[in-house]
């Protein structure tokens, strides 16, 4: 692909949770009578712990660009795209953006007391749609989501699949310059799994950039070009798509390997 303007620069990014709450100390020897059976002090202390999700990340990421982030539980990726989305605030290092972030199921501000119709014109007018746009796709943003007739009815009697699938479909109804897609594709059937992917690939072609985080590697092979590899936070490998999901793997079938040694 020749190479375009950067849409998303992350340069030495280092995000931290602060977490309140007691440490405990244990100090040797029963010192009080309560603590004669323990044998030991306990002393909670409140406290305030810096914890590190996402520690020294840096990329580059130009338009056109479909990347996927991969990783197990924990290893930062969700934290690191809520920061680009500007939702939450990094503890060092710099985040630049070039245009509009679009995070799925976050900037369609869904309401489930509301009816999905309602919540069509909600999200498409917080997506910078008019009212008069969003009534244009209005049957196109519901048959996408494929929802039927539950269209008419308040989101919080939709299924977790129907949901997802409208925040999608209404977050994808524009083409934001920057879309961001947290395990989106990890839900509905194979019909809708591949025009979600069909849509990304549009979004792609215009010159948008895309982020999948799934846990689907399969789903990251088929809907993008490149992969970022977060482990406990640190950017671990960057690079095409086949090739960070292959190392991947093995590192996961190395791990299990070694769990089923020590067991």
């Amino acid at each position: 692909m020749a190479a375009t303007d950067p849409s998303v620069i992350a340069q030495d990014v280092h995000i931290t949770y602060r977490a309140l709450g007691g440490r405990r100390n244990a100090l040797e020897g029963p010192t009080r009578k309560s603590d004669k059976v323990l044998g030991k002090v306990t002393n909670h202390v409140g406290t305030i712990t810096d914890v590190p999700a996402v520690r020294g990340v840096s990329f580059v990421v130009h338009k056109g660009e479909s990347v996927g982030v991969i990783g197990r539980n924990g290893s930062g990726k969700s934290t690191l795209l809520r920061a680009i989305a500007g939702l939450i605030p990094i503890a060092s290092g710099e985040i630049y953006v070039g245009g509009e972030v679009s995070l799925l199921g976050v900037n369609a501000a869904l309401v489930s007391e509301l009816s999905g119709e309602r919540n069509i014109m909600l999200g498409g007018l917080a997506q910078g749609l008019t009212r008069k746009q969003v009534r244009a796709q209005r049957d196109a943003i519901a048959e996408f989501a494929d929802i039927g007739e539950f269209v008419h009815l308040p989101m919080k009697t939709y299924s977790s699949g129907m949901a997802s699938r409208l925040r999608f479909a209404i977050s994808a109804a524009v083409t934001p310059d920057v879309l961001i897609i947290d395990e989106a594709l990890a839900t509905g059937d194979a019909d809708f799994r591949e025009r979600s992917a069909e849509r990304i690939d549009e979004i792609r072609r215009e010159a948008g950039t895309v982020f999948l985080v799934s846990h689907s590697l399969s789903s990251i092979r088929q809907g993008c070009t490149r992969a970022l590899w977060l482990d406990g936070g640190v950017l671990r490998q960057d690079g095409p798509v086949d090739e960070v999901c292959d190392a991947y793997e093995a590192d996961v079938a190395r791990r299990r390997a070694a769990r089923k040694k020590k067991a």
